[in-house]
Parts: C-alpha cells; sequence; structure tokens
C-alpha cells in the first residue's frame, strides 16, 4: 500500500557502505560522505564504514578524500541502502598527501576529539629521512606535544609522560618495545602501514592501560584486484612487499619484509683484518621485520582479518682473545579479527590477539659462560560494538581481557667443566580487564559531546585493583569556522616499565602492580580552538593542557634491578605534573603544504623521602631529562613538478636537562697516594645542554615508466643539512700541567652523535 505524500515526506532511510581505495581496496579512514542539499555528511571509520539517516528522495551524493578524485554518484532513497564507494588516486597524487591523511579540514573542525594527529605512511615517505629510513614514529615527533628521547631515536615522550606510558597498538594488538636499533629505528616498515593516529589527550574510552598517549597504527589489507611488488633498496636497509588478491572480490593479502645489512659489510672487515693483532673487531648488528596481513569475506555481513609481526634485533662481538658476546631481541605479535554487520547501523569487531618480546643476552670468556634474559607475554580478547541509531547518536560498548606472564629476570651461568654452575628464573603472573561504554551525541549543529566510562581491573600475586576511568569531550561552534573544545580523560596503568635511563631500551623490564607497587595514575583536562582560515585551506589551532599524575616511579640508589625475586622494595613513588600549550598551523590543499607547531610546555616530578631514603633529589621538585621548555617544528611539501617533489624540516628545542658536578674535593689516602678528585653534584637536572636544533631535506624524483616497472623513484635525503652538531651528553677530560703531568682542572666535552648525512633511496613498484 502507498503511503500518503506527508507520511512519504517524513520515512528516513539508512544510506551505509564502505569507502575504499581503488585498485588497492584500502579503506579510506576519514573519508567524507557528503549529501550538499541536505548540508549532511558522514566521514568514515577505520574500516572504511559510514552510516547516514536521509528522509526518502533523491539526492546527490559527493564522496571526497584528498588525494583521491572525487566522486559524484545519484542515489534514490527509498529504502535502506548499502553502497560502497571506490575512489581513484588523484592524478597529482603525491601533491595531494595530506598532513593529517584523514578527511578534510572542516571535518577536523567539527569533531568533538582533540589532541590527535593522524599520518599516512604516502606522507611520511615524502619527508627526509635518517640513512634514507622512513619513519613513522620520527615524523609523529614533529607534531606539537611530542619530545624525542635524544638524537636520532624514535621513542615518544608525549605531553610530560615517559616512554613507558604509550600504548602502541598495530591492528589492535599491543607491542611492547617499537623500537630498532636501540632506538634509532622504530619496528614499523612504512610500506605495510595504512595509517597512524596519536592521540596526546582526550582519550575514547576504548583505549586503556597507559597514561600519557595512544599510538594507534593499521596495516594495509592488501590489492584485492591484482598482485603487485614494490620494495626499496636504501643504504642500510632493503624492503620488498607482496599484495594481491586470495580470490577476487572475497579476499586479499600483504607480506612485507625488511632487512638491514651493517653485518654484511663488518663480517668481510673483521674477516679481512683476522691476522692482524692491532685490529680490533668491529661488532655485527642487523635487524630485520616481517609483516603479514590477510583478510576473507565470509559473506555479505562477515569478514576475518588476519594480521602478524615478527621482528628480531642480533648484536655480536667476538674478540677473537676468547671473549663472545650477543644480544638478540625482539616482537611477536599475531591478531584474529571477525568483523559482523548485522545491519547498516550495528557493527560488531572481535579480536583474538597475542603479543610477546623478549631479549636474551650471552656472554663468554674462555670456558665461562653467562646467560641474561627478559620476556613479557600477553594473550588478549576483546569485543568492540557500534550502534548508530540515528544522526544524533554513536555508541560504542566493548570489553577486554588480558593474561600477562612477565618474565622480569632468568639468568644462568657456569664453567664447561661444570665445576660452576648458577641459575635463577623469575617470573610473575596477571590479569587485566575492562569494559567501557560511550556515545557520540550531537543535539544541534552547534554542539557535540563525546563521553564514556571505562571500568578497568587488575589481578595479580593474590593482589587486586581496578577503578573507573571516565572519559568527556564537546565542541560548540561559534561560528561556521570558528570551534570551541574541552576534554577530560582519567587513566591507569597496571604494568610498569623498570628502567634507570631516560628513554627505552631493549634490556629494560616490564613489571606488574603487586605488593607495595601499585598502579600509575593520570588525569588530564585540555581546552582549544580550531579557527579555519582562507576559504578551508588552513587551520589553526591552539590547545592548553594540564595532566597530573600520581604513584610515578623511580629507583633508590644502587637498586638492583635484574633477577632480583623482591624487586618491588627497589621502586620509589612520587607525584608528576605537565603542563603546557600547544599552537599548529597546517595546510592541506594546493602545491605547498605542511605545517608549523609550537610547544611551551613544562614537566616536574617529585619523590618524597620513603624507605630509609631522602626519595629523589632529596624530596625537592626536578625537571626530568626529557622536560623541554620550547619546542618548535615546521614541515613542508612542495610539488615543484608533478615527477619532482621537495620537502623540508626544521626543529628547534630547548636543551635536554641534565646533572653536571659543580666541582671536585681532593683527598688524600691513608697510605699516602695521590690526591683523588670527587665530583660534587648539585640537585637533579639543574643543568641544560645546548639547545637542539636541526634542518633536514628531501628530494622525491619520480621516474618514467618502463615495460618492467611502471612506478618508481628515486629519494635523496639530507639529515642534518647544516651539519649542527647537537650535544647527545657531556663528559670531562682532565686538564694536566704540560712540564709537570699533575691535574690542574677539568673540562668539559660534549659529544654529538650525527653529523650532516645524505642518503637515496630507490623505490619501486610493478
Amino acid at each position: 500500500m502507498l503511503l500518503p505524500a506527508a507520511a512519504r515526506a517524513q520515512a528516513r532511510y539508512a544510506l551505509s557502505g564502505l569507502v575504499k581505495a581503488s585498485g588497492a581496496g584500502e579503506a579510506l579512514t576519514g573519508a567524507t560522505v557528503a549529501v550538499p542539499a541536505l548540508s549532511l555528511g558522514a566521514s568514515a571509520d577505520e574500516r572504511g564504514a559510514y552510516s547516514l539517516m536521509l528522509p526518502e528522495g533523491r539526492y546527490q551524493v559527493v564522496v571526497s578524500f584528498i588525494g583521491y578524485q572525487t566522486l559524484t554518484r545519484d542515489i534514490n532513497l527509498t529504502r535502506n541502502q548499502r553502497q560502497t564507494f571506490q575512489l581513484a588516486e588523484a592524478g597529482n597524487q603525491l601533491g595531494e598527501v595530506v598532513v593529517e591523511g584523514t578527511g578534510n579540514l572542516q571535518q577536523k573542525l567539527q569533531t568533538t576529539q582533540m589532541s590527535v594527529e593522524r599520518l599516512t605512511a604516502k606522507e611520511a615517505k615524502l619527508l627526509p629521512a635518517l640513512f634514507g629510513e622512513v619513519d613513522i614514529l620520527k615524523t609523529l615527533q614533529l607534531k606539537p606535544g611530542v619530545q624525542s628521547g635524544g638524537e636520532g631515536t624514535s621513542g615518544l615522550f608525549v605531553r610530560g609522560g615517559s616512554a613507558d606510558q604509550n600504548l602502541v597498538l598495530v591492528d589492535d594488538a599491543l607491542v611492547y618495545n617499537p623500537s630498532h636499533l636501540f632506538g634509532l629505528f622504530s619496528v614499523f616498515n612504512p610500506d605495510a602501514v595504512q595509517s597512524v593516529d596519536l592521540y596526546k589527550g582526550g582519550f575514547p574510552a576504548q583505549y586503556g592501560g597507559r597514561l600519557s598517549s595512544v599510538v594507534d597504527v593499521k596495516l594495509r589489507p592488501g590489492n584485492p584486484d591484482k598482485f603487485t611488488t614494490s620494495g626499496g633498496l636504501g643504504l642500510i636497509s632493503s624492503r620488498l612487499t607482496v599484495e594481491g588478491p586470495i580470490k577476487k572480490g572475497k579476499g586479499a593479502f600483504l607480506l612485507a619484509g625488511r632487512r638491514t645489512y651493517f653485518d654484511v659489510f663488518t663480517r668481510q672487515i673483521n674477516k679481512a683484518n683476522q691476522d692482524d693483532p692491532d685490529f680490533n673487531p668491529i661488532p655485527d648488528y642487523y635487524f630485520y621485520d616481517f609483516n603479514a596481513k590477510a583478510n576473507y569475506k565470509l559473506g555479505d555481513k562477515d569478514e576475518v582479518f588476519l594480521s602478524g609481526y615478527l621482528g628480531n634485533d642480533a648484536f655480536s662481538f667476538g674478540s677473537g682473545q676468547g671473549f663472545d658476546f650477543n644480544f638478540n631481541w625482539g616482537n611477536k605479535v599475531a591478531a584474529l579479527r571477525w568483523s559482523h554487520t548485522y545491519n547498516s547501523r550495528l557493527f560488531l569487531n572481535t579480536t583474538a590477539s597475542y603479543t610477546g618480546y623478549k631479549y636474551d643476552i650471552t656472554n663468554r670468556l674462555d670456558q665461562f659462560s653467562f646467560n641474561l634474559a627478559s620476556d613479557i607475554q600477553d594473550v588478549s580478547l576483546r569485543s568492540d560494538l557500534d550502534y548508530r541509531p540515528n544522526d544524533q547518536h554513536t555508541y560504542r560498548l566493548g570489553v577486554t581481557a588480558t593474561a600477562h606472564r612477565f618474565g622480569t629476570g632468568r639468568l644462568k651461568a657456569g664453567s664447561d667443566d661444570g665445576r660452576l654452575s648458577l641459575g635463577s628464573d623469575v617470573t610473575y603472573y596477571g590479569q587485566e580487564a575492562a569494559v567501557y561504554a560511550s556515545d557520540i551525541y550531537k543535539p544541534t549543529e552547534k554542539w557535540q559531546f563525546e563521553y564514556g566510562l571505562r571500568v578497568s581491573g587488575f589481578q595479580s600475586g593474590g593482589q587486586q585493583y581496578g577503578g573507573l576511568e571516565p572519559r568527556a569531550a564537546a565542541r560548540y561552534s561559534l561560528t561556521p569556522t570558528l570551534s570551541l573544545k574541552g576534554s577530560y580523560a582519567l587513566m591507569y596503568q597496571y604494568v610498569h616499565l623498570v628502567t634507570n635511563s631516560g628513554a627505552s631500551l631493549p634490556t629494560d623490564i616490564w613489571y606488574p602492580s603487586r605488593g607495595s607497587v601499585k598502579p600509575q595514575r593520570s588525569q588530564q583536562v585540555a581546552a582549544g580552538l580550531s579557527w579555519l582560515l582562507g576559504d578551508g585551506r588552513y587551520l589553526i589551532t591552539n590547545e592548553v593542557y594540564y595532566k597530573w599524575a600520581q604513584r610515578q616511579i623511580d629507583f633508590k640508589d644502587g637498586a638492583q634491578l635484574f633477577v632480583n625475586p623482591d624487586l618491588d622494595s627497589e621502586f620509589l613513588f612520587g607525584k608528576g605534573w605537565a603542563y603546557g600549550n600547544e599552537i599548529y598551523l597546517e595546510k592541506k590543499q594546493g602545491r605547498t603544504t605542511g605545517w608549523l607547531g609550537y610547544t611551551l610546555a613544562w614537566t616536574k616530578r617529585r619523590f618524597p623521602p620513603q624507605r630509609g631514603t631522602s626519595g629523589v633529589n632529596n624530596g625537592d621538585t626536578f625537571y626530568p631529562s626529557y622536560d623541554r621548555r620550547h619546542n618548535l617544528t615546521a614541515v613542508v611539501i612542495h610539488n615543484l613538478s608533478d615527477r619532482l617533489k621537495l620537502s623540508g624540516s626544521f626543529v628547534f628545542s630547548s636543551g635536554q636537562a641534565t646533572t653536571l658536578p659543580l666541582g671536585r674535593f681532593g683527598f688524600q689516602d691513608v697510605f699516602g697516594a695521590d690526591a683523588a678528585a670527587v665530583p660534587v653534584y648539585p640537585q637533579r637536572n639543574t643543568y641544560r645542554l645546548a639547545p637542539y636544533n636541526r634542518f633536514d631535506l628531501g628530494v622525491v624524483w619520480q621516474m618514467k615508466p618502463t615495460r618492467w616497472i611502471p612506478e618508481s623513484d628515486l629519494t635523496f635525503s639530507i639529515y642534518n643539512a647544516y651539519n649542527r652538531r647537537n650535544p647527545y651528553f657531556v663528559y670531562f677530560d682532565q686538564v694536566k700541567d704540560e712540564q709537570t703531568e699533575q691535574v690542574t682542572g677539568y673540562r668539559a666535552r660534549q659529544v654529538s652523535l650525527f653529523p650532516v648525512i645524505p642518503s637515496v633511496t630507490y623505490n619501486f613498484k610493478f
């Protein structure tokens, strides 16, 4: 029976589906699906899924994503419809690669989410890189509010948080140590990465377990239409990626591998000089990693995804005189996700994952061997339900559970003849669980809210911990081009990184909350303004934040951190504060794109006297080593032509906080030996090294296609182009009298790590 015209006018139907890249089949997270006649639109989520509730009628739908050709399609909506849109890459795609890689500036203006940086691998590949090795995490260091752990390192220190307070996920599976080469490179192969989201605050309720940030990495699903091979040849490593359909229209796969070849040269040098008694052997080092992903459609409503990562670093040194040293560390990650669509408004994702990290050190001196190892393993299960009943609400509910195994220390030592043998193994177990619910509520065009609650808990050694983690964010549009935003988040962290260094090292140990070691907790509030300028070509954001944290961890002087069955007795506990202002200007369209960011920030810690000690710094407040007062970054990507792209990045930051002696005093020992000079140290981190600054330059030259290689380019980069000798650390040399050889004083010496480093990489695809 036909409805009356008035009734039909009120009827509303769902237009939903996916937005993907044609050919590659990648989900275009953040693509915009708009109906201009109704001034309505929606953004695609991380699966590329979108949903719109529209009145019955005929409409022109416009689908857009920067870097891809805009698609316009006429749709007659008389019932609920599913439409999959496939966008072709723009002919000038490299020139259109964007800073955020998701959506447009108007969309970023209108969302409630703040303190988020989004990045695609395409953009990262255009920027200059150390040794030509493209690194996603190093690119994130160019965003405001993010500090590096030191020269060339890939560690992230976000809004005053330490390196272990970052939640790093790959397809929803946790990665404990995301670094290669002692932190110089990250474990993320850019050929396998689709996109990266960095949350610095205002954390959505589905994330938990860390205090400072979330790094959410999504891997590419593979090309569902044809087999392709791509890769790159660089100065220190090579990459190879193979992808293609498993069955056309059903599924696809991607395999990506990478390996360095330092060891190829060092072994040849060592072999050529093995008979030279004055030659000092060069250590061998290499790393490799391997990514795999596959997806397969079980039906119209079900799809499964399988992701995996395997990576390892190997460092070895042999003196040739009975001494051998071997150090290996690496990650294993696997995730299986089932995605089910109940209808156009209800989606379910369930993921089972495994993650493991371990290191192993082996020493051998003549007839004596020594082995030290540590590891952590997790098995997790999580399920997330998305429900979009109408244009005003988007609900998300979920539950997650994780079983932890902490191998905090395993020691084996002995002699070949069996006269000496000893060993020790310290292992703990823990269980972590959480349930959450959230809603994105849009009552009017001016107001939008996102609020949620996460309830988390942890159990280890017969002790239980837990807490409520409320999350809230709001956006108010003062004008169509000006928005005010605010957010609040409370976070718990139940696992802790046992380290006595300022940066994450492979030998650091993960330790559970147990005994006197209680969970860390932090709260963060942020407020910001977003302003769209220049007909939508520029966006300025200004955010202020304040974060306070409890139960922060440090260690007693002389703490025994390895193979200690009573490790919790070595901890000291304190408080932390971080606050600052971040200003960010970005441009996404035109021949020249890029961003400019400035951060003014303070980070403080205080550990009062406890456990028979004077605490840290005699209980006084101090600045940790990663505190930086000023940080300025500038990135520019310019299209000189369709085949030639120029990029540059500049970084300036205040000097690292460190502790240097004020002076030295001498004393004569009881046997009448020469006087010894003992350094006198002031309070912790009262000295600043020289400011850090660096300019990098990059050029991408797209080569003409050939019959065998239709796509290729040469990427040139110059790291530290003006050869700035930035301080890495400072040590002291003795100053002696030329005639008497008596020590007359001490001179500070600065060690710099990287001079100007040019590199070239050849990339290909066929």
